[in-house]
């Protein structure tokens, strides 16, 4: 065979994803407030852009889940600015991009701690008090490194331990707590190991007492310090912290060296401790959430769905800028200039009107499926997922995916991410269809609530009772709903009560 140069044709296909077909997949994640700090970086950045006047709520903002697969807002004013550029294709977006997908935000974890996991989600089953009020709260609007950095300059008057500290407080994670080594820190600094430690002992010394611990049992230490209440025995007990989750009272009772009386004190000052002083300031866990979609109820028993104006900016093209500057662009250069600016401003306008009524449609098929829930509760959650979803909306699944990322829907029940709509499913009790997770869920949870405290249930006798309800789920699947809600086992809920007995 001889070798030698030649020419070949191939033909392949390919998805060319320019930077506009990015832009306006990426704009689909984001949730009204992040879309109103894109327009402002966009207005910004193109003269052409500016604000209008806020649109009232009309026909086109608004979907009904019984005609969701009709085109809606085909007519809404976005649509009238967009001039040229204008695309023929009217459609709500729906675009394959896989690429993209390690784009999606995923949960943030929370903080580890000893003996007790995360001890902010259920207060029932927590040695701790009640949750913050809303008067305990921070300041409105100060963060929690806000309200530290302000400490920094009246504890100490070298700058350089100042600017150690400074760099601790951005370590710290919104429960306060100090999730990175301090030997690592030190080494990134390229500090001696006790100049790290000189400033978090400052630091820990800040308040809110507890802040800059490196383990719940560290920070409950700390807040015992300051209340003068770490003694001995309160110290065995907080580096148990594990056997107090569990309620092995006799246990902690033989490990402290004390009797029912002064166990009993102890637990109440333990109670009193906060286990994350970092979330009574802006930006914990409990601040409020901005809806993007409203839920409402129509008199003739439908629904009514729209996007928030009030978190949804109005953006125009100022075509009379765009005459004016025109007449003044004497070079080629600045002419294609502005013509770049006027074809990136259509661009933009059409991806946000897209974005809408992608938003809208998805929604509305959610609210559709999950009718029941939206009448009656939880109960009537059914599983769902995001290919079902798709299919019903002649949508690609990740669009779908997209689409539910950090987005709240507000309805009369209160504000939901459209994630929790998606749940798994177990079957139903006489082998006819299936009933959501949640819905398994909450009944455990409503059992479990209303049980005798002289008769607690097991998770067999939950199985049986679940049953009745018409959940049919295996004991195995009890245990791990009834775990993943914070709730005990039978022996710990016992020794739970026995605990407020005790109290």
């Amino acid at each position: 065979m001889a070798l030698g140069p030649r020419l070949d044709l191939r033909q392949t296909q390919s998805l060319v994803m320019t930077p506009q077909l990015q832009q306006a997949i990426k704009l689909l994640a984001l949730s009204n407030l992040e879309i109103e700090t894109f327009i402002g970086e966009a207005l910004d950045a193109n003269p052409l852009l500016e604000l209008g006047e806020a649109a009232p709520a009309t026909d086109g903002d608004t979907a009904s889940p019984e005609d969701h697969r009709r085109t809606t807002m085909e007519s809404s004013p976005v649509d009238q600015l967009i001039g040229e550029g204008r695309a023929d294709d009217d459609r709500p977006l729906d675009i394959d991009a896989s690429a993209l997908d390690r784009d999606r935000d995923t949960g943030d974890g929370g903080s580890s701690g000893e003996g007790g996991g995360d001890w902010g989600g259920d207060l029932r089953m927590t040695p701790f008090g009640e949750a913050p009020s809303i008067e305990e709260r921070g300041e409105a609007g100060q963060s929690l490194a806000e309200h530290l950095g302000a400490q920094v300059g009246s504890a100490t008057d070298d700058p350089r331990v100042a600017a150690i500290i400074a760099f601790l407080i951005g370590q710290l994670d919104e429960a306060g707590y100090l999730p990175v080594a301090l030997r690592d820190i030190a080494a990134e600094l390229g500090i001696a190991l006790s100049e790290a430690e000189e400033a978090l002992e400052i630091l820990q010394s800040f308040d809110p007492t507890g802040v800059a611990a490196r383990s719940l049992s560290e920070c409950i230490a700390l807040q015992a310090r300051e209340a003068d209440r770490y003694d001995p025995a309160m110290a065995r007990l907080i580096d148990n912290l594990d056997l107090v989750a569990k309620g092995e009272v006799q246990r902690l009772k033989r490990i402290c060296s004390v009797d029912d009386e002064d166990f009993a004190d102890m637990l109440g000052e333990l109670r009193g401790y906060d286990p994350k002083p970092g979330l009574a300031f802006a930006g914990g866990s409990d601040a409020p959430v901005t809806p993007d979609i409203l839920l409402t109820a129509r008199e003739d028993g439908g629904w009514d769905i729209s996007l928030n104006q009030a978190t949804l900016p109005r953006l125009v093209v100022n075509r009379d800028y765009y005459v004016e500057l025109k007449g003044t662009c004497d070079d080629k250069d600045s002419r294609a200039w502005l013509s770049q600016k006027l074809t990136d401003a259509n661009w933009l306008l059409k991806a946000l009107d897209q974005r809408q009524k992608t938003i809208l449609k998805v929604s509305s098929e959610i609210v559709r499926q999950q009718d029941g829930f939206f009448r009656h509760g939880v109960a009537q959650l059914k599983p769902l997922t995001l290919r079902a979803v798709a299919e019903a909306i002649g949508m690609h699944e990740s669009t779908v995916s997209r689409v539910t990322s950090n987005k709240y829907l507000h309805c009369e029940r209160g504000t939901f991410e459209l994630k929790f709509f998606f749940t798994s499913g177990v079957a139903a009790a006489g082998g006819e269809g299936s009933v959501s997770a949640e819905a398994v869920k909450a009944a455990i949870r409503q059992l479990i609530d209303a049980e005798d405290p002289k008769a607690i249930l097991s998770d067999d006798a939950l199985v049986d009772l679940l049953r009745q309800k018409g959940f049919d789920v295996a004991r195995r699947t009890v245990a791990k709903y009834r775990e993943a809600i914070g709730l005990g086992s039978s022996v710990q809920r016992r020794r739970q009560k026995a605990l407020a007995a005790v109290r």
